[in-house]
């Protein structure tokens, strides 16, 4: 679903997201509110999504507080849309490789709610498993809304952002 809102807001700035040498994902760099935005989608399977997030600090000279991941979160209802920044990893295993290869939990997050299994032992399956057509409205509504809260971040700040997306669903 991180994947989805990253491909809208590529979409929304005209921006065509390319494979470059070494960064272990597909990017490109728009203009958000006067502000330069790098957007990634990394190649690597979403367990080793530090392989892609690491280079990419590099690459754009971001801090961790400037870093946003956008990622799927069991803890949330499904198409609930939360920011939060820096803390726990929510036993997210992406989450998990960002921070052991950045070595910062500082990132920030626009988390998108996908609900929790009948059993652990389902997580995965859940995880990977398509939305069905009577979900799906509702989960590209969530997808534009992270979509928005990436762009609030970058105009706003993340205080700002997460003030109107907390409030506004």
């Amino acid at each position: 679903m991180g994947a989805d809102a990253i491909e809208l807001l590529a979409k929304r700035h005209r921006c065509d997201l390319r494979v470059e040498k070494g960064l272990y994902s597909q990017s490109g760099v728009v203009s958000i509110a006067g502000r330069t935005l790098a957007l990634a989608i990394p190649t690597t399977y979403m367990n080793e999504s530090g392989q892609a997030a690491a280079p990419l600090m590099r690459r754009f000279e971001v801090e961790p507080a400037n870093f946003v991941v956008v990622h799927d979160e069991l803890d949330l209802a499904p198409a609930a849309v939360k920011l939060k920044a820096g803390g726990g990893l929510a036993g997210n295993n992406g989450l998990r490789s960002i921070k052991a290869h950045c070595k910062t939990d500082e990132f920030l997050r626009v988390r998108i709610g996908i609900g929790k299994p009948p059993s652990k032992d389902q997580g995965a399956n859940h995880v990977l498993n398509k939305f069905g057509k009577a979900d799906r409205i509702e989960i590209d509504a969530a997808v534009e809304a992270a979509a928005d809260a990436v762009e609030l971040i970058l105009a706003e700040g993340i205080d700002a952002a997460m003030l109107r997306i907390h409030t506004q669903r």
